[in-house]
């Protein structure tokens, strides 16, 4: 190390919210490497781990052009914003929410509760200490446990409002029940809620979606909206946040003060690569596809850090194994910005999974992201996922739970996506692109993806064996959740990660308000959803289904509620 340079140790005790990890690690070893030249020094380590943060943007008063004052101010209709602004309406407060495109962004399905009316009916019962002991073990700890307990607490309530929203409209919410899976080695827990949306209409012969008919219902309590407009920064008072500077459609500076609070849910920042690449480089290196919600580009974590907010110091993402490549692409950075790759619904069935040496490696039966975290011990960071002619038939016995679900749930409720339509579409569509082999033996199939032959070979027989013996001798996979290879045509895909969201964000108390780093509130700012942290790290707990959505919706009423409860400011 040269005279300059900095030792690891004192690195990572100088890195604001482990900011940078890896990557950043990689750029100052090699500034230090070298003896700079005074006029050229190397960069400090809380520059480079805030590279991506930026300056607040300071915009001089005259450059104002319009002043608007309301109670509570939303920014972002999604989700989490529209279900806080019918809370904060219902409660009395006068509301606008301002949105940066020209319609909301749509309402998650699959929404996570315990204890709706509809689990009670169906017989579902889930303890709450059960469910937060599993979510702190997925999580390494890295949570509030308080925040878990909360949303235990009032998630059925919520989805309760939520149901008689869509009932209203004419929609059913259905609860995807559990309970066929007693021999499942996962421990899953039946959280998940749907509408069913078929035959259902805005009353003019459009589909009806969750963003019209919450659109709708804030509209009927007074709700006003702001569309195309952007929000550039929070404006704060001493300690307190009074709202926001934006741009409207024509690039005009607006001001907006808000005198109960400002509630931010502008959906993370899934497709801000700089923060991908500068906060979770380990997991940008295993995903191949971005299904990210538009909008989720960091804004709005940026503005709270701005404000004085506590990011978290671990960051992660939600990713499922459901991006399929061309067999000579490789995940990552540069494959994303491509934007080629298959949406491979299948990748995330229990069909038998090797490595680029044709190698079984893992229990394909385990979580969505099990595999993909695995896949950082393999070559390209992938693995390849293979069935045969019969796959409709196996997908009828894995059961599998949540939207990878292709069957009904045992109450009927419906799956996100029946195995029908792959078989009449997608996978047509996935082999017709390239993203999907097909062939006829399992040794033109190995040379279609470009794997050993005889190794491969060699894994489908003994894949076949263990298939025969009822018994996964091998990595210990249920036997329900077995399959074979033996009827043609074979087929194979280049497997790895879709990104979802990002998890982690600015951490907030059981009020929902953002804390700055000493903890403490920050009066006047609220954050819901994706923007908002303490609540997940490491791993996405897909098998309670629904969890990040069902966080979002209950956090999001609550908030609407208290900030509509403050005093004017």
């Amino acid at each position: 190390m040269g005279k300059k340079g900095i030792s690891r140790r004192e690195f990572l005790k100088g890195t604001a919210a482990s900011a940078l990890g890896v990557a950043a690690l990689g750029l100052l070893g090699g500034c230090a490497a070298e003896e700079k030249p005074a006029a050229e020094p190397c960069p400090t380590p809380e520059a480079l781990a805030n590279d991506w943060l930026g300056q607040e943007p300071q915009i001089e008063a005259s450059s104002i052009k319009e002043t608007l004052e309301t109670e509570v101010l939303i920014v972002g209709a999604g989700t989490g914003g529209m279900f806080a602004a019918c809370s904060a309406a219902e409660n009395g407060a006068k509301v606008l929410v301002v949105e940066k495109y020209p319609t909301g962004g749509g309402i998650r399905d699959d929404l996570g509760a315990i204890n709706s009316r509809y689990q009670k009916e169906w017989g579902t019962q889930i303890d709450k200490f059960d469910y937060i002991t599993e979510m702190t073990h997925i999580a390494n700890g890295h949570l509030d446990q308080r925040l878990v307990k909360l949303f235990c607490e009032e998630s059925g309530e919520t989805i309760d409002w939520y149901g008689d929203r869509l009932a209203e409209r004419g929609v059913e919410l259905w609860h995807e029940a559990g309970g066929d899976d007693p021999d499942d080695r996962y421990k899953h827990f039946p959280t998940g809620h749907s509408p069913r949306w078929t035959g259902s209409d805005d009353g003019n012969g459009n589909p009806l979606n969750g963003n019209i008919v919450l659109t709708d219902y804030a509209l009927q309590h007074g709700v006003e909206f702001r569309y195309q407009t952007t929000m550039i920064k929070l404006t704060k008072e001493k300690d307190r946040v009074t709202g926001i500077i934006a741009k409207d459609a024509e690039e005009n500076y607006i001001q907006i003060k808000a005198s109960k609070g400002v509630i931010v849910c502008t959906g993370g920042y899934s497709l801000n690569y700089d923060m991908l690449q500068a906060l979770q480089p380990e997991n940008v290196a295993m995903v191949g596809r971005n299904g990210s919600i538009p909008g989720a580009s960091g804004d709005g974590i940026k503005a709270c850090i701005w404000a004085g907010g506590k990011f978290d110091e671990t960051h992660s993402m939600m990713m499922f194994d459901r991006a399929a490549l061309k067999v000579d692409a490789k995940p990552g950075i540069d494959q994303l910005k491509k934007g080629e790759s298959g949406f491979f619904w299948m990748g995330s069935q229990p069909f038998l999974k090797v490595n680029q040496d044709g190698e079984r490696f893992f229990n394909e039966s385990g979580t969505y992201e099990g595999i993909l975290h695995s896949d950082e011990f393999q070559k390209d960071h992938c693995h390849y996922t293979l069935f045969d002619g019969d796959w409709t038939e196996y997908v009828q016995e894995f059961k599998t739970h949540g939207c990878s679900r292709l069957i009904p749930f045992p109450n009927n409720a419906d799956p996100n996506i029946p195995y029908q339509v792959i078989a009449e579409g997608m996978l047509p569509g996935l082999v017709k692109d390239g993203f999907v082999q097909q062939a006829d033996t399992i040794e033109e199939l190995a040379e279609k993806l470009g794997l050993p032959k005889e190794t491969l070979t060699a894994t489908v027989e003994r894949y076949n064996e263990l298939y025969d013996k009822g018994v996964d001798e091998d990595f210990g996979k249920e036997a329900h959740r077995m399959s074979a290879l033996r009827t043609a045509p074979f087929y194979g895909a280049k497997n790895c990660g879709y990104i979802l969201c990002t998890m982690d964000g600015i951490q907030i108390d059981l009020n929902m308000n953002a804390v700055d780093t000493e903890g403490n509130a920050i009066p006047g700012l609220y954050v819901v959803g994706n923007d908002s942290g303490a609540y997940f790290s490491a791993t996405y707990p897909n098998l309670s289904t629904g969890a990040a959505c069902g966080r979002t919706v209950t956090f999001g009423r609550r908030t609407g509620r208290i900030a509509a409860e403050q005093e004017n400011a």
